[in-house]
């Protein structure tokens, strides 16, 4: 499965062309499923913006409203209760994965206790991540990022890709995440990093990492 590993959704046209060139066909001709799992790590205030991601009520992180050919939701925590053969057939199917922000931890546990991480490696579509949604396929989020505390302990997640994910750098909204704090957590890892914006995304394809981006990132290690 290739990558697309944004910060803030599909923030502008290079990262757009990005995503065309991994799907190989337009938007308009790609099923997706969305995952807003990850928001509900941040319970309460995650709940509200699960629906808003499902929805398409969130532009400053265009995602599920871009004009796919259908799109339905595929919530990790129910998947433990149905049969495989009820989703992992739609899952195969599907052109693109829409992963929600929230609790990289959090969707990390669920990927793994639904069995979707399991499936990963034998998908032929494209996971787009939006920040959680990004992290979740790192090593490490760092002790910075965490708020859900995952059962073993720790801050490890899926270790698909080898370089960890500082997003939102210089975000208005968040003002203590800065490069200098980007910096400061990268130090405190034991593999590669990038602090990326809002308008920067990362494609992993075979193995291959590149940076597309229309404003400011930094590689660490």
């Amino acid at each position: 499965m290739n990558l697309l590993l944004t910060s803030a959704g599909i923030k502008n046209p290079s990262i757009n062309d990005a995503m065309l060139d991994l799907l190989g066909k337009p938007v308009a001709g790609c099923a997706a499923l969305c995952i807003p799992t990850a928001s509900y790590g941040h319970a309460p205030g995650g709940i509200d913006r699960a629906w808003w991601f499902i929805t398409g009520q969130e532009p400053r992180c265009p995602m599920t409203e871009l004009g796919w050919k259908s799109i339905g939701v595929l919530e990790l925590t129910a998947l433990p209760s149905l049969p495989d053969d009820s989703w992992v057939p739609l899952v195969e199917e599907t052109d693109v994965l829409l992963v929600n922000g929230g609790d990289a931890l959090y969707l990390a546990h669920h990927m793994r206790e639904s069995g979707l991480a399991d499936l990963l490696p034998s998908l032929s579509g494209v996971w787009v991540g939006l920040s959680a949604g990004s992290m979740v396929m790192t090593p490490r989020i760092g002790e910075d990022f965490k708020v859900w505390e995952p059962p073993g302990g720790g801050d490890g997640a899926l270790g698909i890709v080898e370089f960890s994910i500082f997003p939102h750098v210089d975000n208005p909204d968040l003002p203590e995440n800065t490069m200098a704090a980007a910096e400061r957590w990268a130090a405190g890892l034991s593999n590669a990093a990038y602090a990326i914006d809002d308008e920067t995304a990362i494609t992993v394809v075979d193995g291959t990492v590149e940076v597309v981006s229309e404003g400011n990132w930094k590689r660490f290690g």
